[in-house]
């Protein structure tokens, strides 16, 4: 099967923002101005695919603030162009209204590129605003925007009250705004607060080259990346969308991380559980192709815990509503995580068990974290080299080994 090539722009050192007709060099992204179209004709494909090239699982936070500003700092997978926003308010009682929103090129901390911030409209309009429980996405941005890219989305929230929604821990330092709009700014003067969670945010989507898709990680703290570095993108989806940028034998460019600490898959706690979440987080990302699903340890450590059999149910129902939705769905085994207080000889035999399934055959691929991270002198523990201290969540270089291990061809299935 012939894959598209990214363009060559994209992977260029040096990438150019534009703004007001002036062209920037700038060190990390670009939001470049098309210059020329190809009319579209009644039979000709098309040109771009909406891809999802970021994504933070949405919960409850804390009480809603109005009047303020946020700035949050995203990372890309895939480049496109049509740059679009997702703002959620699923778990506000209330609804909430953003005054305006802007999209710009991060250059350190709350400071943006010069010339970089571009406003971002809501069916033409500059404001929106959601009901409880709704979402909304923005309208497309004019130019493009290249991978692995430092983005830094401002949302000015005018009116809110009752929960906020949002992502809790980010490892990812985002600023806040404490007073008034301040999305069309570029300094970070007004930006007096910093915070690990990200607020409204929950998807970035692009327009990539046609046949362009993307992979969804779910899971809970380990995808989430708890204990790895802040600031520095190694939690193991990072890794993985590194590599799948290098290799120009796959399509699959986007990468969603849609963890959540403590996330079980069947029942609610840190988030919903990963059965009720599953459409709103993982199959309603543009340009789904494959889910990759690594939960369970939760499960397995909880009191009381579930069964094997009830667990392995759950996995079942995933795999089917994935498969319903016409994604593939890739199940990685469960790390080993004696040390840890609350492992017990039990829980180890359902870890066992439910490994056992996940590598059974009834996913369309398997990633063995389990394998890869194992000492193999006690196999119920994580190999010091790779083992964060706790005794369950791996360091950067355990995330970086979990990235590597993913088989790149094993996320493709016929579907």
């Amino acid at each position: 099967m012939n894959r598209p090539e990214l363009p060559r722009a994209w992977r260029a050192a040096a990438v150019l923002a534009l703004a007001l007709g002036t062209v920037l060099a700038v060190p990390t992204a670009s939001f470049a101005r098309t210059t020329a179209s190809v009319p579209a004709t009644a039979h000709a494909p098309a040109a771009t695919t909406p891809v999802v090239t970021w994504a933070a699982s949405a919960d409850r936070l804390d009480t809603a603030v109005p009047a303020r500003t946020h700035r949050i700092v995203v990372h890309t997978s895939a480049g496109g162009s049509g740059l679009r926003i997702r703002l959620s308010n699923a778990f506000g009682e209330q609804p909430v209204t953003f005054g305006r929103a802007y999209a710009g090129v991060r250059s350190s901390g709350a400071a943006l590129v010069p010339g970089s911030n571009r406003a971002l409209s809501f069916a033409g309009a500059p404001s929106v605003t959601v009901p409880p429980g709704g979402s909304v996405y923005s309208d497309p941005l004019r130019g493009t925007v290249g991978p692995q890219s430092d983005l830094a989305i401002s949302v000015y929230v005018q009116n809110a009250a009752g929960t906020a929604t949002g992502h809790r821990q980010g490892l990812q330092t985002s600023y806040i705004a404490p007073a008034g709009n301040h999305a069309a700014e570029e300094a970070a003067t007004s930006y007096t607060l910093q915070t690990g969670s990200r607020y409204y945010l929950d998807a970035v989507v692009v327009d990539a080259p046609a046949g362009t898709g993307a992979v969804v990680a779910l899971g809970d703290s380990i995808t989430d990346g708890s204990i790895s570095t802040g600031d520095a993108n190694r939690r193991w989806p990072d890794f993985l969308a590194g590599r799948l940028r290098s290799d120009a034998g796959t399509t699959l460019k986007g990468v969603a991380n849609e963890g959540i600490s403590g996330n079980k898959v069947l029942s609610d706690g840190a988030g919903q559980s990963a059965l009720k979440r599953l459409d709103r987080d993982v199959l309603s990302q543009r340009g789904l192709r494959t889910v990759i699903l690594l939960e369970g340890v939760n499960d397995i450590k909880a009191n009381p815990a579930p069964t094997a059999a009830q667990l392995i149910d759950g996995y079942r129902q995933i795999i089917e509503r994935t498969h319903a939705a016409g994604a593939c769905v890739v199940g990685a085994t469960v790390m080993p995580y004696q040390g840890w207080q609350e492992w017990n000889e039990g829980g180890e035999a359902v870890r066992q068990a439910v490994n056992s399934f996940i590598r059974s055959g009834a996913f369309d691929g398997v990633v063995d974290f389990d394998a890869a991270v194992k000492d193999p002198a006690a196999p119920a523990k994580i190999l010091p080299a790779y083992d964060s201290g706790d005794h369950l969540h791996p360091n950067d270089a355990g995330m970086k080994v979990m990235g590597d291990t993913v088989s790149i061809p094993s996320l493709r299935c016929d579907r």
